[in-house]
């Protein structure tokens, strides 16, 4: 069972990682009637870039290098699924850190769509479920 989020942009939260409000980490708080509902529009691009950044950041030794979201990446070409000890043996890191960068992760992911979509189409909406 997952929980999805459907609109402009569509996909799955991850699991036990990634909550179904973690949009609002871009700047718009999602409306709670049964579903979360989101909205970006033109004026939001600037809230959602500083957001992208700031997980960047997050995702990075240096200012530039992103070196643990490139480290996961590769991490998942070369694995199906995972788990959080095989993971954060391969990474070389605690599971607590792990679970930090998963979330950073998943976080940039969403990040990256609604952005993509506000370029496309110059507006973002979707509904996250609870």
């Amino acid at each position: 069972m997952g929980r999805y989020y459907n609109g402009d942009i569509q996909g799955k939260f991850w699991f036990g990682v990634q909550p179904s409000n973690d949009a609002d980490f871009f700047g718009v708080i999602g409306n709670r009637p049964e579903r979360l509902e989101y909205y970006f529009g033109a004026d939001d691009k600037p809230k959602v870039n500083k957001g992208i950044n700031i997980c960047r950041k997050e995702l990075s030794k240096s200012n530039t290098d992103l070196y643990w979201k490139k480290t996961i990446d590769e991490f998942f070409k070369t694995n199906n699924g995972y788990n959080d000890d095989m993971m954060a043996k391969a990474l070389g890191i605690t599971k607590t850190k792990l679970s930090y960068l998963l979330e950073i992760y998943a976080r940039l992911e969403l990040g990256l769509q609604i952005r993509k979509c506000l370029k496309n189409h110059g507006s973002c909406e979707f509904e996250a479920e609870l």
